[in-house]
């Protein structure tokens, strides 16, 4: 009597390799399509900021400032180029934001591996802004100590290219946040003593916040 091939004798171990190839040959499509096609983040880094000017007049609640930064913008994937539609720089100081510049140097493409660099990117005016008496009391402190909390935001309209094909634009999921410390600088053209080059985080263009 002949035994017939079942998985509880002989032919388990040809069932289960039978398995695991077709699984194979379905998810490795799956897969490169996953890193062709959801890219890693563009990395942005603030590498030098000059504050000549934060004064803040209480009798008609005026923020004068002018603020220069330098930043570097990292692609670090090997097959996906980057566009750069649109870059807005706002500032925001105790979560009252008080500047928003669109920069004038754009539309740009940025290559595979690729780190591009923006200099003097200029923040410069007077806006009215109301503090209460505990951002007032954080301000003078800081205007003492000489060096000022200051969150820089960027709002960013990207396109990715795959080979010769564009992605639609894409948006940041929230803006991208740039905590700095700015020292307070004699003049424009003196490097900020003290700063140190920051990472910006909340990066998530093709990624999604929430998933972690």
């Amino acid at each position: 009597m002949s035994r017939r091939c079942g998985c509880r004798f002989n032919c388990c171990p040809c069932c289960f390799w039978i398995y695991y190839c077709t699984t194979l040959c379905f998810s490795l499509p799956f897969v490169i399509f996953g890193f062709i096609f959801f890219p890693q983040e563009p990395k942005f880094t603030i590498t030098n900021a000059t504050l000549t000017q934060f004064n803040f007049n209480s009798s008609n609640n005026t923020l004068d400032y002018n603020l220069a930064l330098n930043m570097t913008i990292r692609n670090p994937n090997k097959r996906v180029g980057i566009y750069y539609r649109r870059i807005q720089v706002i500032g925001n100081y105790r979560k009252k934001k008080f500047a928003l510049v669109t920069l004038t140097t754009l539309p740009f493409y940025q290559g595979h591996k690729n780190t591009t660099d923006l200099h003097q990117l200029v923040v410069q005016g007077s806006q009215l802004v109301k503090f209460g008496k505990r951002e007032v009391s954080q301000f003078n402190s800081e205007t003492a100590s000489g060096i000022y909390s200051i969150n820089v935001q960027l709002a960013l309209r990207i396109k990715a290219r795959y080979g010769k094909f564009k992605s639609r634009n894409y948006k940041p999921y929230r803006k991208i946040d740039c905590k700095l410390k700015v020292p307070l600088s004699f003049n424009e053209t003196s490097t900020a003593i003290g700063f140190k080059a920051t990472r910006c985080g909340n990066v998530h263009f093709f990624s999604d916040p929430d998933a972690d």
